[in-house]
């Protein structure tokens, strides 16, 4: 589907620091980098991930662009060499990635690479704008879907960012827990249906008058029986002509209750908490109990939550532009940076505290514990912290063998938990999805990574789950994670005192 090749969405500075790499000899130095996000969006705990699997795509398309790409970005006789590199380069490094529909906190690596130096350095672009578009959408979808155990559908294309953000955020939308996606080329792409009602132009193609309305309810379920119908009722007025023409075309047209496929209206407009009760009694007055109640018109989790707190009769809802272009959040903050180079770790010290990173090659482990007070419908067991370690140090090792382990918190020491062997199951985050520049990951369809993104949901606590003031989940580091990070910025300080 791309008319471009997405491995060189690039920014120019990651092709002149690759030169200076070449022409000094570091160009097959081993590097490690890291992407990770270092704050959730609105206030939330955590975050959705999605887009990995294009990641893998994209990784895999570097060195194949004619060399003639080269020279447009990189012109003139001083680049000739480096073109001539660039031509035949591959990634030939590995590759470690969460799973899309994981949940992941702040500061832990939802992707690793590691590889030759430039190989490494020049997918940092490409790789952030997959993951931050979608993240950014599958993270918002979550929280609009939280709001309401009703189905959500999104139907946000004509708002997204481009045609690309609108078929993968169609994607990213139904992994965090959307029912479905209007985008058909999400549906295409993915072998899912896509869904659709009709909009005011095809009611008002039939002329400005009840009548043709009506005539246009009549035409939608002729050629459409044996669909899903789902008629939308406020082009004119919703109680005195919309609701009243859907009926009356139903009944022309033998649909009622034992119509299989289902059937339904829409409210796009007004007072839905007031307009679907109002519908909701005269749909049951005429004996179409099963008419479902569709709700569009600028919806995102709060107004959600507040229509159920009225009362309101909505059976599903469509969520357009707050989760197709994250609205209330639209740039995520995932960055992508080295953590170490040749066997040493590496760390970026900033002014702002916020900004320092973990060094190493990391790991992430989830422990989790039988828990009958917060245990839920699956199989008991609850999330109950999230450590990342280097990888082969004591914690990592200890983990491995299920041997007893104490967290401890980052920022205060006496803040321990300890789980005792055989006391706890943990489960890596980080699978190697490339290996030696070849995909190793299994394929996995949208269903399954549907699931997948509920079956972690509901092993958190519900207070961790919701949407304002989320509980704190534990999320930390070993403490030889930890001792490797201080002892890189004692030393840093301790060189710029003496600078």
């Amino acid at each position: 589907m791309d008319i471009i090749n997405n491995a060189y969405v690039s920014d120019k500075y990651q092709y002149t620091m690759g030169k200076s790499y070449l022409d000094c000899g570091k160009q097959n130095q081993i590097a490690v980098f890291n992407l990770f996000y270092r704050k959730a969006p609105e206030n939330n705990n955590w975050a959705v991930v999605s887009g990995t699997e294009e990641v893998i795509e994209m990784v895999q398309q570097l060195g194949k662009a004619p060399e003639e790409l080269y020279e447009k970005f990189l012109p003139g006789e001083e680049y000739k060499e480096f073109r001539k590199y660039l031509s035949t380069m591959k990634f030939t490094g590995d590759v470690y990635a969460m799973r899309e529909g994981d949940i992941v906190f702040p500061n832990q690596p939802i992707v690793t690479v590691v590889g030759p130096l430039i190989e490494a350095q020049v997918l940092e672009t490409p790789m952030l704008c997959i993951m931050n578009h979608q993240m950014a959408v599958a993270t918002k979808a979550s929280r609009v879907c939280r709001a309401t155990n009703r189905p959500v559908s999104e139907f946000g294309s004509r708002r997204a960012h481009g045609p690309w953000a609108a078929v993968y955020g169609g994607k990213a939308a139904q992994i965090a827990g959307c029912a479905s996606s209007s985008n058909i080329l999400t549906g295409a792409f993915n072998g899912v249906p896509s869904t659709g009602t009709m909009a005011h132009s095809f009611i008002t193609s039939y002329g400005s008058t009840v009548e043709g309305e009506h005539k246009a309810f009549l035409d939608y379920i002729k050629t459409h029986k044996g669909e899903n119908l789902i008629l939308l009722i406020d082009t004119y007025d919703t109680l005195r002509c919309g609701v009243k023409n859907a009926i009356r075309s139903f009944r022309e047209s033998g649909i009622d209750d034992n119509y299989a496929p289902g059937y339904g209206v829409r409210l796009d407009s007004g007072d839905l908490a007031f307009l679907s009760q109002e519908v909701r009694y005269m749909l049951d007055e005429a004996g179409l109990k099963k008419c479902k109640i569709f709700a569009t018109n600028g919806l995102d989790e709060y107004l959600i939550t507040d229509l159920e707190r009225q009362g309101a009769c909505i059976d599903s809802y469509g969520v357009g532009d707050a989760i197709a272009t994250s609205k209330a959040a639209p740039c995520f903050g995932n960055v992508y940076k080295l953590v170490q180079i040749d066997g040493e770790p590496v760390l970026k010290r900033s002014e702002d505290k916020i900004k320092l990173i973990n060094p190493g090659f990391q790991i992430t482990w989830r422990i989790s514990a039988l828990d009958s007070v917060k245990g839920n419908r699956y199989d008991g067991y609850v999330f109950k912290a999230d450590v990342t370690c280097l990888r082969g140090d004591r914690m990592d090792t200890a983990i491995q063998k299920g041997e007893t382990i104490t967290v401890r918190d980052e920022y205060d020491s006496y803040k321990t938990k300890t789980f005792e062997a055989g006391a706890y199951v943990a489960r890596p985050m980080q699978q190697q999805v490339i290996s030696k520049g070849v995909r190793v990951a299994p394929q996995h369809s949208l269903e399954d990574k549907k699931t997948f993104y509920q079956d972690n949901l509901h092993h958190f606590s519900p207070a961790e789950r919701r949407l304002i003031n989320p509980h704190y989940y534990k999320v930390d580091i070993s403490d030889d994670l930890y001792d490797v990070k201080m002892s890189i910025i004692s030393k840093l300080v301790k060189e710029i005192e003496e600078f």
